[in-house]
């Protein structure tokens, strides 16, 4: 990393615009930034810093305080930072978060942080999100903020603090500049593997337990292994085997025993069955002898049912028929009634007889054809009717219309009359709203003047009150520093006075003295009551320059508020409060009023268009009215002339009716009538004769049949039901004859006709007997063989998990010894973690760095030694840091050195940390580095050592920026960067070598 210019405006101690060239300021590789105490000098490291990473280093940070005091109301606080980074140009730029005054009104508003990084090379997409330029800058850098802070900047403060720090602080510094999470996940790692390890083999051990659990139930017992528990489960298997082969005798003896009882019963139960069977036999036969006088019956009445059923449906055909005609005639008579009715139907009602002849039915279809003449000759009277209604209607429509167009000529007349007066109405409210909007611009300047005014008189109330007190606070500190200033003047008046007799007490007996060289000393003056010693002296200095400093900044604090109250007056802040009130009240009313006025323009305009529209559409919606009535009056006259005729010629065709259509209608009913009329009659002869000779064949097929007559063969049908209930009984009869018969001439009932009958109770009883024999048996054997599975297969399961458990405990015996030394325990002789072995392992390198320097820098006489034991009551170890005197050969604690020593070592520390952690982060190539403080307590050959060292650093071209208050590093360096303190901001110088 390499900086070539910086800018600084409006951050920390400087209020305008700062410009830094190191490339000019570095020429030499060793520049010096120097200037009085609060002017600024670590400031332009925490700029570096800030451009950066967006923080500074130290307590600073917390402080949030970045934007400069003395910058005038609305500064912006940017830092801008030109480097190359890894081989990359670019141009950082930054603003922190900070507070501005509002620009209406009392009170601030928060800025938030804002970044961009811009690429000087030509080469990728520029930044503006913060979180992207952080990882582009981390990833360019291969360093944190923390570990930049240590290795480039080495901040104020910060150079003894490695040094002096226990075990735990510098282990937790080491921590910040060394990534060692990557161990630590090690450790992690290895602590949930032993875990998961203990946890696997305690379910393999949960399940073992269980298996012999199981093994004990299946035994049927309750005690658990009293020995080995894979030979004690072996053993019960053993038992359960030969318990199985015992219950198996058992049961096949049982099951023997069983076979003959039940042979015996099957053969009681053959036998017991034929008997019955014989029994039942015999009493069906007596039971059909019994039975033959009802079955005789029972023929008779179905074969006269079945003679019945030809004459049964043939005079049913004849009551059909019967029926019918009667239907017909009735049918006739109604439609003879309704023809009677009917105007003209009467008189070829008078001239019909029954039964029914051709010439009538001629007669009829002549009157038929006779009315629906009439009714062809009506249907074009009625059309002509239809059309003089729609005519009638259309004339109705067309004077409403008439009526219609004379209402909207007249409104058409009025709308007309009043429009011009609208037009100019319309025209006359857009001008006004086209000079509201035109003078807006003027009335919210004026707005924005008198609430700049008036916001400018309010802060001027409080900054005059301020600067009253102010004015009292300078006056205060100005008689406190008179007086500090005029007693440290009495107080140096004083020792000069006595000074022969501080000088008298520095004389020795035989030792020249340092103002008249005599060796002798009759007469050394005494102090007197009024002597003042160089303490009294720096005391009374100290306490002037203290003085002299807060009246500074009261004095730069007053200046402060007197140029901000000259501000505050410029804006008009100077005014009475009530009038400038006043004033903004009738600005922000006429400037509402305005912008209202002027939004109306757009709106006025349409309206005024609209407007325009409506005359040029009313003129032409008159003409149209105008040629619509005259042609609606045309269509009038026409129309009724021929309403009238058309009206004459229906009328005429109406005849004695009331309308066509009645006339029409009646004609359709008596046509349509007289059409069913000589359909029924037909229909009603046909039917009186088909009856006739149905009536005469029944008669016939009955005494064809044997019966009497028609009624007595009727009596005779019986209904299908019935007939094929009685065929169900006589079926029935035979089949149980002949079944019944078959059974006694079985040989095998033949056969025990004779023998006694069979008593089943004790047969019975003596099966019963041998199956619940065989059932208890069968039950014991199902056990015995059930718990032998049951014992087969989970000693099967006990092997195999006793087996496998064996090099799993082995395993986690090894893994938890390896996760025991890996934190630190156990066999770890040095009781150091692996991520505490690894922070040793750093360590150690930076001592090896750092004494090289230290060797130098104290001419060879000290160097750091670096310790690997364990610290006090099991606190870390390997992190112990000493140095070893050449001189005495003593190691000894780092807390001993002298002031001089203590910056001489840490130091040496600090840039033996940067060389390790720019190895650790990849060989980043650090051209720029910065040493804060400290060189004040260095002798002029300690410093020359020194000095050969930072020579070193240039070494590749590398630039070193040493801070320091130190007159002596201005003599030495000649390229320098002069921070200048004043009341209103620092500023910089630089001089170049």
């Amino acid at each position: 990393m390499r900086l070539h210019r910086l800018e600084v405006e409006a951050f920390g101690p400087f209020a305008g615009s700062v410009e830094v060239d190191f490339d000019r300021l570095g020429a030499d590789g060793l520049f010096l930034l120097h200037g009085h105490t609060g002017a600024g000098k670590t400031t332009v490291l925490d700029a570096v810093a800030f451009a950066l990473y967006g923080t500074v280093p130290g307590a600073r940070k917390d402080g949030k305080r970045l934007l400069s005091d003395h910058a005038p109301a609305g500064s912006v606080p940017t830092v801008r930072l030109e480097a190359t980074i890894a081989g990359r140009h670019l141009r950082l730029v930054r603003s922190p978060e900070f507070e501005r005054p509002k620009r209406r009104g009392s009170g601030t508003i928060k800025e938030n942080a804002k970044a961009t990084l811009t690429w000087l090379d030509g080469r990728g997409e520029n930044l503006s999100r913060i979180p992207d330029i952080a990882d582009e800058v981390g990833q360019l850098m291969g360093m944190s903020a923390d570990q930049f802070f240590q290795v480039v900047l080495l901040p104020q403060g910060e150079f003894a603090k490695f040094l002096r720090a226990d075990n735990e602080e510098r282990g937790q510094l080491l921590e910040r500049l060394f990534d060692t999470t990557r161990f630590g996940t090690v450790e992690e790692w290895f602590l949930d593997r032993r875990r998961t390890s203990a946890h696997d083999l305690d379910e393999h051990q949960r399940a073992i337990d269980v298996l012999l659990a199981r093994v004990a139930t299946a035994a049927g017992i309750e005690g658990g292994a009293d020995a080995d528990p894979v030979t004690w489960a072996h053993k019960l298997e053993d038992e359960a085997r030969e318990t199985r082969d015992l219950a198996a005798d058992d049961l096949q003896n049982a099951k023997s025993r069983a076979k003959m009882a039940r042979d015996a019963l099957t053969e009681a139960r053959r036998v017991l069955e034929l008997q019955n069977r014989r029994r039942r036999a015999e009493a069906e036969l007596e039971a059909h002898t019994a039975g033959a006088g009802r079955r005789a019956v029972l023929v008779a009445e179905l074969a006269d049912a079945r003679r019945a059923e030809p004459v049964a449906t043939v005079a049913r055909d004849a009551d059909a028929a019967r029926a019918k005609a009667a239907a017909a005639a009735r049918n006739v008579e109604a439609i003879t009634d309704g023809l009677r009715s009917t105007a003209g139907g009467a008189d070829l009602v008078a001239e019909l007889s029954w039964p029914p002849t051709a010439d009538e039915r001629e007669h009829i279809r002549s009157s038929i054809r006779a009315w629906r003449d009439e009714i062809v000759r009506l249907d074009g009277a009625l059309a002509e009717s239809v059309a003089a209604d729609r005519l009638a209607v259309e004339v109705e429509r067309l004077r409403a219309r008439q009526v219609e167009l004379a209402e909207a000529g007249a409104a058409l007349s009025r709308e007309r009359e009043r429009l011009p007066l609208a037009l100019r109405e319309a025209e006359k409210a857009l001008d006004s709203a086209e000079k509201a909007r035109a003078a807006l611009p003027a009335l919210v300047d004026a707005r924005d003047r008198a609430a700049d005014a008036a916001s400018a008189a309010a802060d001027l109330r409080t900054r005059r009150t301020e600067r009253d007190r102010l004015e009292r606070g300078v006056l205060d500190a100005r008689r406190k520093h008179q007086d500090a200033r005029e007693h440290w003047l009495d107080l140096l008046q004083r020792r000069i006075a006595g000074m022969a007799a501080e000088l008298a007490g520095t004389l020795e007996d035989g030792v020249p003295c340092q103002v008249c060289g005599s060796p002798e000393h009759p007469q050394p003056a005494e102090p007197s009551e009024l002597s003042v010693t160089k303490a009294d002296e720096d005391k009374a200095l100290a306490a002037e320059q203290k003085a002299a400093a807060a009246l500074t900044t009261a004095t730069e604090k007053l200046g402060a508020v007197e140029r901000a109250i000259d501000v505050l007056v410029q804006r008009g802040g100077d005014g009475d409060a009530d009038e400038l009130a006043q004033a903004l009240t009738a600005a922000e009313t006429a400037m509402g009023e305005a912008t209202a006025l002027g939004d109306e323009v757009e709106r006025r305009s349409a309206s005024l268009t609209e407007l325009r529209d409506r005359e040029s559409h009313l003129q032409e919606r008159s003409r149209e009215v105008g040629v619509d009535a005259a042609t609606v009056a045309e269509r009038i006259t026409a129309s009724a002339t021929q309403l009238g005729e058309i009206r004459a010629r229906v009328s005429e065709a109406a005849g004695d009716d009331p309308s066509v259509e009645a006339r029409r209608g009646r004609l359709d009913a008596l046509a349509e009538s007289a059409s069913e009329l000589l359909d029924a009659r037909d229909a009603g002869a046909g039917a009186e004769s088909a009856a006739r000779e149905l009536a005469a064949k029944a008669e016939t097929l009955a005494g064809d049949a044997g019966f009497d007559g028609t009624a007595g063969a009727v009596t005779a049908v019986r209904t299908p039901a019935r007939q094929r209930e009685i065929e169900a009984v006589l079926t029935a009869a035979r089949d149980a004859e002949v079944g019944a018969r078959s059974v006694l001439d079985d040989p095998e009932i033949v056969a025990v006709a004779e023998t006694e009958p069979v008593e089943l109770a004790s047969v019975q009883h003596a099966h019963d007997a041998a199956a619940e024999v065989v059932n208890v048996t069968v039950a014991a054997a199902s056990d015995a063989e059930r718990r032998l599975l049951d014992l087969e297969r989970f000693v099967g399961q006990l092997d195999k998990a006793a087996e496998a458990i064996a090099p799993m405990q082995a395993a986690h015996d090894e893994l938890a010894a390896l996760a025991e030394v890996i934190a630190g325990r156990g066999q770890n002789a040095r009781k150091m973690s692996l991520r505490s072995y690894v922070l040793a392992a750093r360590l150690e390198e930076v001592a090896v760095s750092a004494s090289a320097r230290l060797g130098r820098m104290s001419a060879g006489r000290y160097e750091f030694v670096h310790s690997d034991e364990a610290g006090p009551r099991g606190r870390r170890g390997g992190l112990g840091l000493d140095i070893r005197d050449d001189y005495t050969g003593v190691v000894r604690s780092a807390k001993t050195l002298s002031g001089g020593e203590s910056f001489l070592a840490s130091l040496s520390l600090a840039l033996g940390l940067a060389d390790v952690v720019a190895a650790e982060s990849g060989g980043v190539v650090l051209d720029t580095m910065f040493i804060d403080e400290g060189f004040g307590t260095l002798d002029a050959d300690t410093l020359d050592s020194v000095m050969g060292v930072l020579d070193e650093l240039r070494d590749g071209g590398r630039v070193v920026g040493i801070v320091s208050h130190v007159d002596e590093m201005r003599q030495r360096i000649p390229s320098r960067l002069h921070v200048i303190r004043g009341r209103t901001g620092s500023t910089v110088e630089v001089v170049a070598g």
